[in-house]
C-alpha cells in the first residue's frame, strides 16, 4: 500500500561532500520526526541517476521505508546524474572507497542514529556486498538483489571462460547512460560545462573488460567469494530464476553461513514486488523485517528464517510473454541441505539419458555457429523475448540425450553437474550444456544451462589450449535451478559447441568427440521431502507509477535466416517512447536501444555485433541528445572494437568522439 505522505518529507537533492572536494548528489526521504528522534538510514549507491533513471522504482520503495521510520538515501556515484566528477569503471576501488565516505557522512547526520543499511539490485546489490567486505563501522546489514559473489563467472562479462555478448551490450548501456548530463533544474547553469567535461573523459568500458579475458586481479577485486570471512554483517540475498544472477543466493548462503539468508523466486531482473513472472513477493515486508532486526534491534525473527527459500517451478510453457509460473515455495533450514542428494544419469548411445551407464562409445558432433538463438538475454528486463524460448529450434542443432516419460515427478534444487571425457579438433572451443524439461506435447523449456571454454577446463586464471585429438576429463557446472519435472515429462540434456548470440564464438569452427557410457555422467541435485513454505505476496501487485506517455514505445526482437547469403541475423529494438518522468518538473525522456548480431553458421570469424543507443532529454526549450555506437568483430588473433559518441544540444553537435581498439585474444 502507498505510504501516507504526511509521515515523511522528500529532499529532492542534497550534497554529500567527499574528501577530494567533489560532491555526490543524493535524494532523501526523511521520516517526519527524524529531526527530534534520529532514525536508521538505508543507502542505495548506483550510477543510474536518481533524477530520471530509477525514479519509478525508488517511488515504490523509499516512501514505504520512510513511513516505517527509516531515512532513505539514494546517491549517484561520481560522474553520474547530478554528482560531480568523472566516471571511471564499475566497482572501482575509488567507487567503493567513496561509498565508505558516504556511509560515514550519513551516520554523522543529526537525523541518523548512526546505523546504516545498504540495499540495491544489480549494481547496487554488487557494491553493497563489496562495501560490506570493507567493514565500514556504520554499515550494519545489507539487502542485495540480482548480484554476484564472483565478478568473472557470474556477471555480464564472462561465463566459465566464454565471452558473453552482454559484455558488449552493457558497455553500450554505460556509454549511453554516463554520457547524459545533469539536470539543469538541480545543478543550474553549470550543467553544460560539467557535461562537456564528462563527454571528453567518457570511458569505453568494453576496453578494460575485454582486455582481462582470464580471472585475474581485475576480476578478483570486488568478488567477495575471494574471502567470504571479510563480511561480518547479516546479508539478505535475493534473485530470480529467470535472470542471469540466479547463482548468488545459494553461493552467498553457503559462503557466509549464518550471516546470510537466501531467497529465489521465478523473477526476471527486477525487484520482486513488481517482477515477472508471478508469483511476486512482499519485498517491503521482507526488507522491513530485516532492517528492523539489524538496524533497530527488534525481535522480528529475521535470524530464524530458513537459510534458503526458493520457488520450485513446474510445467512451464515458453511463450512470447510469460506472466505466471506454476509451482510452490519451499525452504531449506540449512544450506547446503542434507535433504538434497545427487542422482546420476548417464549419456548413452542412441541419445539415451538413463540411470545406468551403457558401453563406452564415442560420438562426434559440431553445432552450426548460429545454434542458440532461443537462449534469451543473460539478464532479463522484460518477460517476453528476453526469456529463453522453446528450445526445439536450438535442440535440432545440438547433440541431445533424453529419458523416457517420467513415471513419477522429479524435483531438483541446486546446480546440475556434467562430467564427461572430451576431445576436440582445435586448440580452442566451447561446450554448452542445457537441461531441458520436455512437456508431453514436445514443448521444451530450458531449466538451466552451463558453458565452458575448454581452454579453461582447469580453471579461469591460467587457461591452456587443448591438444587436438586428446580426450580429457571435463566438468561443467550448470546454473542454480529449482524445478519439478512432472510425471509424463522427459528430461533432456542438450549439448552444443555454440550458443550464439549469448556466447560469442571461438576463433575456429570446432568438432568435439565425446566418450559416452558409464563415464559420461549428469548429476542432478534431487530434493526429497519438505513442506511448502509460504512467501507472502505484496498487497499492491502493480506499484510502479504510471508515466504520462507523449509518444508510444516499441519493442521488437527477431531472428532472420538469409538463405541466399547464408547468414543468420538477430535483431532487437527497445524504444521507451517519449514520456514525462514523475516528480521532475516536466522532464521528458526517451531512450532507444538497438542491437544487431550477424553470423555465417559455418564461419565463427564472420560474427559481427553492434549496439546503438539514442538518449533524449528535454524540458521546455532545453533539449539534449546523445547517439552512441559500438561494433565488435574478430579475427583469429584479435578482437576489434569501433565505437563513437555524438552529443547534441538542441540541433547543434557539441561533441564527437571515436574509438578504435584491437585487443589480442587470450585463449578465447
Amino acid at each position: 500500500m502507498p505510504a501516507p505522505a504526511n509521515t515523511y518529507t522528500v529532499i529532492e537533492n542534497l550534497w554529500v561532500p567527499l574528501k577530494d572536494g567533489a560532491r555526490l548528489a543524493a535524494k532523501l526521504w526523511l521520516p517526519a520526526e527524524a529531526d527530534r528522534k534520529p532514525v536508521p538510514a538505508i543507502l542505495e549507491y548506483i550510477p543510474y541517476r536518481k533524477r530520471d533513471g530509477t525514479t519509478p522504482r525508488d517511488l515504490t520503495n523509499y516512501p514505504i521505508f520512510a513511513a516505517a521510520g527509516y531515512a532513505g538515501v539514494r546517491v549517484d556515484i561520481k560522474g553520474n546524474g547530478e554528482s560531480d566528477g568523472l566516471f571511471d569503471d564499475e566497482y572501482s576501488p575509488r567507487e567503493l572507497a567513496e561509498a565508505v565516505e558516504v556511509l560515514d557522512w550519513i551516520a554523522a547526520q543529526p537525523w541518523c542514529t548512526g546505523a546504516v543499511g545498504m540495499m540495491g539490485i544489480s549494481w547496487g546489490g554488487f557494491n553493497a556486498l563489496q562495501v560490506a567486505a570493507l567493514r565500514p563501522k556504520p554499515l550494519k546489514a545489507v539487502i542485495s538483489l540480482a548480484s554476484t559473489v564472483d565478478r568473472y563467472n557470474d556477471d555480464i562479462h564472462y561465463k566459465n571462460g566464454c565471452l558473453l555478448s552482454a559484455n558488449l551490450s552493457w558497455s553500450g548501456n554505460m556509454l549511453a547512460y554516463a554520457s547524459r548530463p545533469a539536470d539543469p533544474a538541480i545543478v543550474g547553469d553549470g550543467w553544460r560545462k560539467q557535461w562537456l567535461e564528462r563527454l571528453d573523459a567518457e570511458p569505453l568500458c568494453i576496453k578494460p573488460w575485454l582486455a582481462h579475458q582470464r580471472r585475474d586481479a581485475y576480476w578478483q577485486h570486488g568478488s567477495i567469494c575471494e574471502d567470504f570471512s571479510a563480511i561480518d554483517i547479516p546479508c539478505l540475498v535475493i534473485a530470480g530464476w529467470a535472470d542471469g544472477y540466479r547463482n548468488t543466493p545459494s553461493a552467498a548462503v553457503a559462503g557466509l553461513g549464518g550471516r546470510s539468508k537466501g531467497l529465489v523466486g521465478p523473477w526476471i531482473h527486477k525487484y520482486p514486488h513488481f517482477a515477472w513472472p508471478r508469483p511476486r513477493a512482499d519485498f517491503h515486508g521482507e526488507a522491513l523485517r530485516w532492517w528492523d532486526r539489524w538496524l533497530k534491534s527488534k525481535r522480528t525473527g529475521a535470524e530464524k528464517l530458513p537459510a534458503y527459500r526458493a520457488y520450485i517451478t513446474e510445467n512451464i510453457r515458453p511463450s512470447h510473454s510469460r506472466t505466471d509460473d506454476a509451482g510452490r515455495w519451499v525452504a531449506e533450514k540449512v544450506w547446503p541441505s542434507p535433504r538434497i542428494k545427487a542422482r546420476t544419469y548417464f549419456l548413452n548411445t542412441g541419445g539415451l539419458l538413463a540411470t545406468r551407464g551403457g558401453p563406452a562409445r564415442e560420438v562426434t558432433f559440431a553445432s552450426p555457429e548460429d545454434c542458440g538463438v532461443m537462449s534469451g538475454e543473460f539478464f532479463t528486463l522484460r518477460p517476453d523475448g528476453d526469456l529463453a524460448a522453446d528450445q526445439r529450434l536450438d535442440d535440432a542443432k545440438s547433440l541431445v540425450f533424453e529419458t523416457g516419460p517420467l513415471a513419477a515427478p522429479l524435483e531438483i534444487l541446486g546446480r546440475p553437474r556434467l562430467s564427461i571425457d572430451v576431445a576436440i579438433d582445435r586448440p580452442i572451443g566451447n561446450l554448452i550444456a542445457r537441461l531441458v524439461d520436455v512437456l508431453p506435447d514436445g514443448t521444451a523449456h530450458r531449466v538451466a544451462f552451463g558453458v565452458l571454454n575448454l581452454a579453461h577446463r582447469n580453471g579461469n586464471a591460467d587457461p591452456a589450449p587443448m591438444t587436438p585429438g586428446k580426450a580429457e576429463r571435463i566438468e561443467i557446472v550448470l546454473d542454480e535451478c529449482g524445478h519439478r519435472f512432472l510425471e509424463g515429462h522427459r528430461l533432456r540434456l542438450s549439448l552444443s559447441t555454440a550458443y550464439w548470440p549469448m556466447v560469442l564464438p571461438p576463433p575456429e569452427h570446432v568438432t568435439l568427440t565425446l566418450t559416452l557410457g558409464a563415464t559420461a555422467c549428469l548429476d542432478l541435485p534431487v530434493r526429497k521431502g519438505g513442506d511448502r513454505f509460504d512467501v507472502p505476496a505484496p498487497d499492491n501487485p502493480d506499484p510502479l507509477p504510471v508515466f504520462r506517455e507523449l509518444k508510444p514505445g516499441r519493442y521488437e526482437r527477431a531472428v532472420e535466416h538469409d538463405l541466399n547469403a547464408g547468414r543468420t541475423r538477430y535483431r532487437l529494438l527497445q524504444d521507451t517512447g517519449a514520456h514525462e518522468v514523475p516528480d521532475t518538473d516536466g522532464l521528458v525522456a526517451r531512450e532507444v536501444r538497438e542491437e544487431h548480431y550477424e553470423i555465417d553458421p559455418a564461419d565463427p570469424l564472420s560474427a559481427v555485433a553492434t549496439t546503438e543507443w539514442l538518449i533524449e532529454r528535454s524540458r521546455g526549450s532545453w533539449s539534449i541528445r546523445t547517439v552512441t555506437r559500438q561494433r565488435l568483430t574478430a579475427d583469429k588473433v584479435s578482437f576489434h572494437i569501433e565505437a563513437s559518441l555524438e552529443a547534441f544540444e538542441g540541433e547543434m553537435k557539441v561533441v564527437e568522439r571515436n574509438w578504435r581498439e584491437t585487443i589480442p585474444r587470450d585463449h578465447m
